[in-house]
């Protein structure tokens, strides 16, 4: 789908569109209303600010129902065909913008560009001029491998987010005019009423082709399919939760309406694009369809702005630019010296490349790719499907999970939490009272019917089929804010029971039942009484009040007047609570270094009392209005005390998510409805569930299967593993590259030929490379997984400064050893001294892996797993055969004497008991990340 970007005709084009059912000399009275509908929609059209629609909408609102119809140029029979056609060419489809799927080589082209894929494509590039074939296959199976990777990875992922969104066609019943106008015209008599006019009846089409002015009849289960002003209703109750995140059901009426706090969602006579009826009946006029409606431009905005980049890929990049840096300085050193003091410049240069290949560590895309494709396939096991691989290591850095509370901290279900005397005593009375009102009530049952009706055993214990009768109802309206039903009890007696708005039903009530008696409704009780209700409010519950009269058994009709004397019986309060799991959850989060915040538009004493339940802060709130005056810098000292943000509109959202970033953090923010988008793609890390509106999962990173925040805290662990092992390579590569260009600096000063070839350098680089595959699938210290973990360039550095020279070292031991003990100090010798080298260098680069991986012993306290140990100890047999095998002289290598086994494990002893000293050094002084 795409954004319909509507120009803003001038009158004369809006004259000829509507020209082909104008025909204003022919055309009756009747249909020459239709012709505003093209001034509506020019007008309404260039309304794309969301400001300017609440404008529209408000003036809908206030607007007399004759009057808007004929300002839309509708009326109740709704369009006609030649209205249709002409409207749809200005407004286009009902249709809401969707981020188009990239193009897959525009896809494959992200998953390459990368600093180092970049850097190793030019060195290929250089090699292939050079004709150094080897060299160039080597470097380039390691860009292809590691784009590929990721692109089929991310490819796989974004075809099951796909999969996820709903294919079936919604439709709307409207009322539209089956016949032309022109049938309508009275042949030969200009101007004469038409002898009949075309029949308007119901029909079913799809949303696509809904359009300013229609007609729509909606009831319960239907979907808004536009912005609509609502014509007539009948118990016509709304969730508005996708747009508001308020958890209960809004009722709707056809009165004039006037916005609450300036609020376009509390106008009690609009409806949403995006939001469902729960219950009842409906007939409204379509007012703003497709990118024009609220719900629309949210989703045009959230489309339009390009995403800052994730805490990971400034990452990535900066620890990427920091080791080309150090690439880009020491190769033109090694060049130098090495064509100084050799004399040969084209082996220099070569040499030179290799040591740019080796300081380039080339598997980083791949190991980066594959750590976090791996963690893409664990986590789909779990109901989670990653869309975009970055989004796993930002599990792991993340410490602020912004949420929304709607479903996510709550069950998304009303349910009965108290009932209680006036007094705030429970009482089953009430229960009992407030189940028969709902039972015997024959209008739509709304949520707040269907928590009382859910206690049955009250049904099974009054006996109601048999000892109880139906005598009147007395309808709720929206003046009196209350029902009533008459009931008769074995014929005896009749009682009326009402329910209802707190203060509509005390303003009918002269007397409160209190323990066995009734007693006069004074001022205190009316003081205490509101005492109890606003403690109940207080605690986040929705309070109806319920009172009594008896009456005698002498009539079978009952109207409004009725409703007096009645005795206030008490109170039955309702709550969405909160899931079981996101207490643990919450917990388990907060253990791991994650802090909860909640971002809501419901109201703040509803929110109070989930987040005191599920042990989140509730010391300090924010509401929206506080917010919107708030600047940044005041903003961003508020995120960092406060848990709780109320009555958020979604602009506050991301408002908040981007002042959090700004203070350093790596956020994450989990949310389903059109009111989240903005956030969700303002986070580091936005997360969604598979039942959400399509922007919010399209914005996502992450999708859940299941709306469950324990799945969040499986996912927080698996991206720390994730990092953990990402890390380990860059440290390792760093410091043991950092410490051979080291040793080829000090050797190529005093020796008379390259103390390594440059095919010697590259085979030693890939059998390096390949022992680090199986670190993806590594172990992880439990340690590493309790606090968040991000990228620190300057970490990289230090550490690759500190553990890189110890290398050194022991390669300036075997340089002595080879010069000394085994006379390899001629250029006829210089095979044995680079074999001897090339030996004890690959297996010290292999063992550091385990040296470093974890600040413990290793092998002891830490072990890896066993793909690790296993590619290790392959690849230093490796490394010992292509000397002393029939290989060596492909390689230019040579088989090296007993001698050197005995001096070989004495250096590695030596190495690896030194760099355990300096880690324990390290970690005491440093840390360990």
């Amino acid at each position: 789908m795409r954004f319909n970007k509507i120009p803003n005709p001038d009158i004369a084009v809006l004259k000829e569109l509507f020209a082909g059912f104008v025909r204003s000399r022919h055309m009756s009275r009747h249909f020459r209303r239709f012709t505003s509908l093209g001034a509506w929609s020019r007008a309404h059209v260039s309304q794309e600010a969301t400001p300017a629609l609440a404008h529209t909408l408000l003036a809908a609102a206030q607007s007399d129902k004759a009057a808007l119809l004929d300002k839309l140029g509708t009326s109740a029979g709704g369009l006609s065909p030649e209205q249709v056609l002409a409207v749809r060419e200005v407004v286009g489809p009902n249709e809401i913008g969707h981020e188009r799927p990239l193009p897959w080589w525009v896809h494959l082209w992200h998953c390459y560009r990368n600093p180092f894929n970049l850097l190793l494509t030019l060195l290929a590039a250089i090699s292939f001029i050079t004709e150094d074939e080897k060299a160039t296959l080597v470097i380039s199976f390691m860009v292809l491998l590691s784009t590929v990777l990721r692109f089929w990875q991310e490819g796989k992922s974004n075809k099951a987010a796909d999969a996820l969104k709903n294919m079936v066609s919604n439709t709307a019943t409207v009322m539209r005019y089956t016949a032309s106008a022109e049938a309508a015209i009275a042949p030969g008599v200009p101007e004469a009423p038409p002898p009949f006019l075309p029949q308007s009846q119901k029909t079913e089409i799809p949303f696509t082709e809904l359009l300013p002015g229609d007609i729509v009849l909606l009831s319960a289960g239907d979907m808004i399919p536009a912005d609509m002003r609502v014509l007539a209703a009948k118990d016509l109750f709304v969730s508005q939760s996708a747009m508001t995140g308020e958890s209960l059901p809004i009722e709707k009426f056809p009165a004039l309406a006037e916005p609450r706090g300036g609020n376009v969602f509390e106008l009690e006579n609009i409806l949403f694009m995006g939001t469902n009826v729960i219950s009842g009946s409906a007939t409204a006029v379509a007012i703003s369809t497709g990118g024009m409606t609220y719900f629309g431009t949210l989703a045009q905005r959230v489309s339009a702005v390009d995403r800052s980049p994730t805490a990971f890929q400034a990452g990535v990049n900066k620890v990427s630019w920091l080791l080309i840096r150090f690439m880009l300085v020491m190769s033109p050193i090694v060049l130098l010296i090495n064509g100084y003091t050799k004399g040969d410049w084209l082996e220099a240069f070569l040499f030179a490349l290799s040591i740019a290949v080796g300081l380039t560590p080339e598997m980083l895309p791949m190991i980066v790719t594959s750590t976090l494709a791996k963690g893409a396939v664990i986590l789909s096991r779990k109901k989670v499907i990653v869309k975009r691989l970055d989004a796993i290591q930002n599990f792991g850095a993340m410490n602020v999970l912004c949420t929304d509370k709607t479903g996510t901290l709550t069950q998304d279900r009303i349910f009965l939490e108290r009932h209680t005397d006036a007094f705030g005593q429970e009482s089953d009375e009430v229960l009992e009272l407030a189940y028969l009102n709902s039972y015997y009530q024959t209008g739509l049952k709304n949520l707040l019917d269907v928590a009382v009706l859910a206690h049955a055993e009250v049904h099974r214990e009054l006996r109601v089929a048999s000892a109880f009768g139906k005598v009147d109802e007395i309808p709720f309206d929206f003046n009196r804010r209350r029902m009533s039903v008459v009931v008769a009890e074995q014929d005896r007696h009749h009682l009326l029971i009402c329910k209802g708005a707190t203060e509509e039903v005390l303003g009918i009530c002269t007397q409160v039942r209190h323990g066995e008696h009734d007693e006069p409704l004074t001022q205190e009780h009316l003081a205490q009484v509101r005492a109890i209700t606003a403690e109940l409010n207080g605690e986040g519950l929705r309070v109806v009040a319920v009172a009594v009269k008896s009456m005698p058994a002498s009539r079978d009709t009952y109207s409004v007047a009725d409703e007096s004397d009645l005795t206030l019986a008490g109170y039955i309060a309702f709550l969405d609570p909160p899931k079981e799991t996101t207490a643990p959850a919450i917990a388990a989060l907060t253990e791991h270094g994650v802090a909860v915040k909640v971002l809501t538009g419901d109201n703040e004493l509803v929110t109070i009392k989930i987040c005191r339940e599920v042990g989140l802060p509730t010391h300090a709130v924010a509401l929206g209005n506080e917010i919107e005056a708030m600047s940044d810098a005041q903003l961003g000292q508020a995120v960092e005390q406060i848990h709780i943000f109320a009555r958020l509109t979604p602009e506050h959202k991301e408002r908040i998510v981007r002042a959090l970033r700004a203070n350093g953090h790596i956020v994450g923010f989990m949310g389903d409805g059109i009111n989240d988008a903005p956030a969700l793609r303002a986070a580091d890390i936005g997360i969604s569930v598979d039942s959400g509106v399509d922007i919010a999962k399209e914005a996502a990173d992450i999708i859940l299967l299941e709306k469950n925040l324990m799945v969040l805290e499986e996912g927080v662990i698996e991206g720390r593993k994730t990092f953990a092992n990402m890390l380990k390579y860059i440290k390792m590569t760093a410091s043991s590259n950092f410490g051979n260009v080291f040793s080829v600096l000090v050797a190529s000063v005093f020796l008379p030929f390259l103390p390594m070839l440059p095919l010697q350098l590259l085979v030693q680089n890939l059998l390096y490379d390949v022992s680090q595959i199986a670190i993806p699938f590594d172990n992880v210290d439990e340690e590493l997984l309790r606090k968040p973990q991000n990228w620190r360039p300057d970490e990289i550095r230090r550490f690759m400064s500190f553990f890189g020279p110890i290398s050194s070292v022991f390669d300036i031991i075997t340089f002595a050893v080879m010069w000394f003990v085994f006379s390899a100090n001629t250029i006829e010798e210089q095979t044995r001294f680079q074999s001897g080298w090339f030996v004890v260098g690959l297996l010290t680069q292999t063992l550091v892996v385990h040296m470093i991986r974890s600040p413990k012993l290793p092998f002891v306290q830490s072990r890896a797993s066993l793909a690790l140990l296993a590619m290790t100890a392959c690849v230093m047999a490796i490394g010992i055969f292509l000397p002393m095998g029939p290989l060596a002289g492909y390689f230019k290598l040579q088989s090296l004497p007993p001698l050197y086994f005995v001096f070989l494990p004495a250096v590695l002893l030596g190495y690896m008991a030194l760099v355990q000293a300096m880690k324990r050094l390290y970690v005491k002084r440093y840390g360990w990340q």
